[in-house]
């Protein structure tokens, strides 16, 4: 089913970008190779902070097993549903929204595969704020430095969530370094990703985004760096914000 994306936040060079390399969104070693090697480290933020938002216990197996089995998540720009497909398994009700239909048909094919259940939309934040949806979790994970208007897509982020719910944001800072990093190394040198994958001039400081999440009334709770290290070719945790970063904010009841 499609839904009409012709929304303000929708940058439309962004969406032919990844539509063209949709198809190699589960080839751990093609153009998505860098995301693979962050997923570990994404999961790991969002399932411990998840966990301890909503005081979830570890002490029943199926609660060990599938923290989150009473929890609607929305993972919002979710490609070809990197995200989408951990959450599942760590049993959440999950909806995966793209404005890239082709990333959508991409997602729901391999998710069928794995036998999960998730709901896949081809559809903006913009869209689903409009229906009146609303979710404990939202996970709002590098497509900000993708939109057209940050603004309003924050805005309708924010009118997804529930009260009491959590956002996840993660993101690119707007510096030298990461401009170093970011464009320069991954794009053109090391050739991790296809040249135009990002644009240096749509990169947000943390404190441009503090202020876009604190103006819809979100309260920010934490902001953490992630630093790739090539010596053991993962990613950390840091307090090192310079080049990505993550922060999680919550509503108030």
């Amino acid at each position: 089913m499609s839904y009409d994306v012709d929304t303000k936040s929708v940058d439309p060079e962004e969406i032919a970008h990844f539509t063209a390399i949709a198809d190699e969104w589960w080839d751990e070693g093609g153009k998505f190779k860098p995301l693979h090697k962050f997923n570990p480290i994404r999961v790991g933020y969002i399932r411990d902070h998840v966990i301890a938002h909503f005081g979830i216990g570890g002490g029943a197996t199926a609660a060990l097993l599938k923290p989150f089995k009473d929890l609607r998540f929305l993972d919002i720009g979710c490609g070809g549903g990197l995200l989408c497909e951990p959450m599942a398994r760590l049993g959440a009700t999950i909806v995966g929204a793209d404005a890239a239909e082709k990333n959508i048909q991409v997602a729901s094919v391999h998710a069928e595969k794995a036998g999960l259940d998730i709901d896949y939309r081809h559809m903006t934040a913009e869209d689903m704020a409009r229906d009146g949806e609303k979710f404990d979790v939202i996970l709002n994970m590098e497509v900000i430095e993708h939109v057209a208007d940050v603004d309003g897509f924050v805005a309708a982020c924010a009118a997804l969530l529930k009260p009491g719910g959590i956002m996840f944001i993660a993101t690119l800072n707007r510096t030298p370094k990461s401009f170093a990093f970011a464009i320069v190394g991954a794009e053109y040198i090391l050739r991790w990703l296809p040249r135009g994958t990002h644009r240096w001039k749509k990169f947000l400081k943390p404190s441009e985004v503090v202020k876009c999440i604190r103006r819809e009334g979100l309260v920010v709770d934490e902001i953490a760096g992630a630093t790739y290290n090539p010596f053991e070719d993962r990613w950390h945790l840091s307090k090192d914000l310079s080049v990505n970063y993550m922060l999680s904010a919550t509503k108030p009841r």
